[in-house]
C-alpha cells in the first residue's frame, strides 16, 4: 500500500513538473520569436529588403483614414493567416513584435509587395500600391503586443471611474 501511494505521489509530481516545464517552454519560444526549422527567426526576412526599398517613405504615414482603410484591407487579406489582432495565426507569425513594429515602413511594404513565397506569404503586388501602404499604416498603428504571461493585467477602468470608486472606500 505504501509503495502504491509513493508511486502515485511520484507520478503526480512528475506530471506537475512536466506541465510547468511545458508552459515555461511555450513562454520562452514566444519570447524568442517564431523560429523556422533551421532555427532562424521568420522576421529575418525584413532585413533582406534592399536599401532602396527600406528608404521608401509611407505617403500615408500620418493619415488616420489610411489606418482605418488599412484595417479593412488587413481583415480582407491578412487576418486569415496573421490573426484578427495580428498576433499570429495558423499560418502567419505575429506582426505585433518589435522586429516588425521597429522595421522601416519601406521594408514592410517590400515584404507585402514581394511576399515570402517559400514560407507561405503570398505576393500582394497586384494590390494597388496605395492599399499596400494603407496596410503598412495599419500594422504600424498596432504597436507591440503586451506580454501576456509576464505582466499583471492592466486596470480596465478609465481614471475618472477609478477615482469615483476610490472616494467611496
Amino acid at each position: 500500500m505504501k509503495s502504491r501511494m509513493a508511486s502515485l505521489s511520484l507520478a503526480v509530481v512528475l506530471l506537475g513538473v512536466s506541465f510547468v516545464l511545458s508552459a515555461k517552454g511555450q513562454q520562452n519560444s514566444a519570447k524568442a520569436g517564431v523560429q523556422d526549422t533551421k532555427g532562424h527567426s521568420v522576421y529575418d526576412e525584413l532585413s533582406k529588403a534592399p536599401e532602396k526599398a527600406r528608404a521608401k517613405r509611407n505617403p500615408f504615414e500620418k493619415d488616420p483614414q489610411a489606418v482605418a482603410a488599412g484595417r479593412i484591407l488587413f481583415e480582407q487579406h491578412c487576418a486569415e493567416c496573421h490573426g484578427d489582432a495580428a498576433q499570429g495565426g495558423k499560418k502567419g507569425p505575429s506582426l505585433r513584435v518589435a522586429d516588425v513594429q521597429d522595421a522601416e515602413p519601406g521594408a514592410l511594404f517590400w515584404i507585402l509587395t514581394n511576399g515570402i513565397v517559400r514560407k507561405g506569404m503570398p505576393v500582394w503586388s497586384k494590390l494597388p500600391e496605395p492599399q499596400r501602404w494603407q496596410i503598412v499604416s495599419y500594422i504600424r498603428s498596432l504597436g507591440v503586443a503586451p506580454a501576456q504571461a509576464d505582466s499583471p493585467p492592466a486596470k480596465s477602468q478609465p481614471p475618472e471611474t477609478m477615482d469615483l470608486f476610490s472616494r467611496h472606500r
